[in-house]
């Protein structure tokens, strides 16, 4: 969870925070021809300019003032200081693509794996990729192969026809560290497991009831349940043990009587509500029926509503008054920059406050680390309680690995080392 170099050799910024000069290093796409300042300026202006996920890290780009100053170096150009910027560069959906892209039905890319073959619903196929500027892979070909169903992937590994299946439950694990044909790796604490409360619709526009909420959950016991005690407890917070996180902020524990006085107060008594769930993560199915129970105590009826793991996130976020949701480690501003800031196109919970968002703006332009820190962590504190986010657990990162495959690595989601195949070797 810091910024490092893959594409980009080395970056600095003047003294303002508002103007970045990137060098890029000798990369060549998947069709021979080089990586250039071109690329990287299309590709940032195509992120702005379509308003795609990642549009709100790059909210203060000035595209007509950014520009190439060579072939292999660029100056990015903000219209407001930040000092936090090159987290943005690594962030989910800012990948780089060649100038002038229109069309993905044949990607040209320039990772250690060229495209071969999709087939919509099917497999996808990638070959070795000879001049990649790492080195070229060990392996020759990589197919994904989509199983939606934790247990059908589970199965695939260890019958053998799969040799690599990501997000397993706690029992699966057991299943695979039992057996000699497999490996387990484990990235501990790697993804934030929660529940998001609607602010902007009844019933949870009442902070009344969203604290009622926070104060009903018994979180140790959802972990203990849910996650079969792989992972820690939440504190309704994101990411926990990564930097500027409000680590300080005393552990909230269940406290049932608030829970209720905060139910009456509110005129709520025997209010139901749905809470979209799937199959989307191992986690989500316990973690309702131990919810239902919990908040019963404190006068809530939750109503499970279970819909299609394929869209669940989509779903969540389009529609409902609560949903599961979970998100695996990123730094905590761009995390911030996506879901709690700004109204957010990736903001599950619909929260608003324009006071949090010039704060998150102060944090930003503030060139001393120290300021910047102490802003974050202010910004947490306010919207711990206001923001909607029911953070219960972090789960472990649980992947199956086939015995004959060695140089994949235990690895958070998001970062660098996740999922990386270009050192995997196939015995």
């Amino acid at each position: 969870m810091s910024v490092v170099p893959r594409l980009a050799e080395s970056w600095e910024s003047d003294a303002t925070g508002t103007r970045w000069r990137i060098r890029l290093r000798a990369a060549r796409w998947h069709d021979g021809t080089p990586l250039t300042a071109e690329d990287v300026l299309y590709s940032y202006r195509r992120i702005v300019a379509q308003k795609l996920i990642a549009a709100p890290l790059f909210a203060g780009l000035d595209p007509a003032h950014s520009g190439a100053l060579g072939e292999r170096e660029l100056e990015l150009v903000l219209a407001a200081p930040n000092f936090e910027f090159p987290t943005a560069w690594g962030a989910p959906a800012t990948e780089i693509v060649r100038a002038g892209t229109t069309g993905f039905a044949a990607p040209v890319g320039t990772g250690p794996f060229r495209f071969a073959s999709f087939t919509p619903g099917g497999p996808a196929v990638f070959a070795r990729f000879d001049g990649h500027w790492n080195g070229a892979p060990q392996l020759d070909e990589l197919e994904f192969v989509p199983i939606t169903e934790e247990s059908a992937r589970l199965g695939a590994l260890l019958s053998g026809q799969v040799h690599y299946a990501h997000d397993l439950s706690a029992v699966s694990a057991r299943q695979v560290e039992g057996s000699d044909r497999t490996r387990l790796l484990v990235a501990p604490r790697s993804g934030m497991q929660a529940v998001a409360l609607k602010r902007d619709r009844p019933p949870f526009d009442d902070p009344r009831l969203v604290r009622a909420v926070l104060a009903g959950v018994d979180r140790e016991a959802l972990v203990r349940v849910a996650l079969n005690g792989r992972g820690e407890v939440g504190n309704d917070l994101f990411g926990k043990g990564l930097q500027h996180y409000a680590a300080a902020i005393p552990q909230r524990t269940r406290d049932v009587d608030a829970a209720r006085a905060l139910v009456r107060e509110a005129g709520a008594q025997g209010l139901r509500f749905e809470l979209d769930t799937s199959a989307a993560d191992p986690a989500f199915d316990p973690a309702t029926a131990l919810l239902a129970e919990q908040l019963a105590e404190v006068g809530l009826t939750v109503v499970p509503r279970v819909g299609p793991a394929e869209t669940h996130f989509a779903d969540v976020l389009a529609g409902g008054v609560a949903g599961h949701v979970r998100s695996g480690a990123l730094p905590l501003t761009t995390y911030l920059s996506t879901r709690v800031v700004g109204g957010r196109s990736g903001n599950y919970t619909r929260y608003r406050s324009r006071y949090a968002d010039d704060l998150f703006a102060a944090a930003l332009r503030s060139p001393d680390p120290a300021g910047r820190a102490a802003r974050l962590v202010e910004l947490q504190e306010l919207t711990r309680d206001v923001s909607g986010t029911l953070v219960w657990g972090f789960s472990d990162r649980l992947v199956g690995v086939a015995a004959t495959v060695s140089g994949i690595v235990s690895a958070v989601p998001n970062a660098v080392g996740w999922a990386r195949f270009d050192t995997a070797v196939l015995r």
